[in-house]
């Protein structure tokens, strides 16, 4: 089972295209900078793109909306 569930991501973001956009966008962010908003004992991924997706999934990313 992968964690977290698409089906709780997809309730926060609206695709998936997005939804991989601001996690790889986070995940080299997490790469770059080596800043993390959780402990290393919080995270249940070992990678950076399944970290990202579990601070989605935590509400630590502010997800805005671009009007275009």
């Amino acid at each position: 089972m992968i964690y977290p569930s698409i089906d709780k991501l997809l309730n926060i973001v609206d695709s998936k295209y997005e939804l991989v956009h601001i996690a790889a966008r986070r995940s080299k962010e997490m790469s770059k900078l080596n800043h993390y908003q959780m402990t290393e004992g919080e995270y249940k991924c070992k990678k950076n793109i399944g970290r990202a997706l579990e601070e989605v999934e935590a509400g630590l990313l502010k997800i805005t909306k671009q009007s275009h």
